[in-house]
């Protein structure tokens, strides 16, 4: 089987997510500087069997798109004529960086750790990727 890759999109930072094998559970990968990010995915698409790109979807409380919104489909289409076999569907991130900021906080990680930005980026597209697991299992 193939694995699932997930990506919390910034301007800065990507933070991304991993599924095992069996695509049940998905686990913080790492974060990479935006700038970097085509190169760190080559690489990875080389060690890991990767079939599908789960890229979340900012969107206000009231449904609109969030303003980062057209930087994310400008790395789409780039990810796309990059890696052209890998299906990309996106999911609502809405709320993902609050729930991952409660997460580092209640697994009672120190301080000084729990301000490391791109360590809520990697736990936010970790909580992306599971929802998106989980949303699609109960929907079959």
């Amino acid at each position: 089987m193939t694995k699932y890759l997930g990506i919390d999109f910034g301007l800065k930072r990507i933070g991304l997510s991993i599924t095992d094998e069996e695509n049940i559970f998905a686990f913080p990968l790492t974060t990479v500087q935006s700038e970097n990010i085509f190169a760190f995915l080559d690489d990875l698409f080389l060690k890991e069997k990767v079939s599908r790109v789960i890229i979340g979807h900012p969107k206000r409380f009231s449904g609109v798109d969030s303003g980062i919104e057209s930087s994310i489909k400008i790395f789409i289409e780039k990810f796309k004529v990059q890696f052209p076999n890998f299906k990309v569907e996106r999911y609502d991130e809405r709320f993902t960086s609050k729930l991952a900021s409660k997460a580092i906080i209640s697994s009672g990680m120190g301080k000084k750790k729990r301000a490391d930005k791109s360590l809520i980026d990697k736990v936010s597209a970790t909580i992306i990727l599971q929802d998106y697991l989980t949303y699609n299992k109960s929907s079959l």
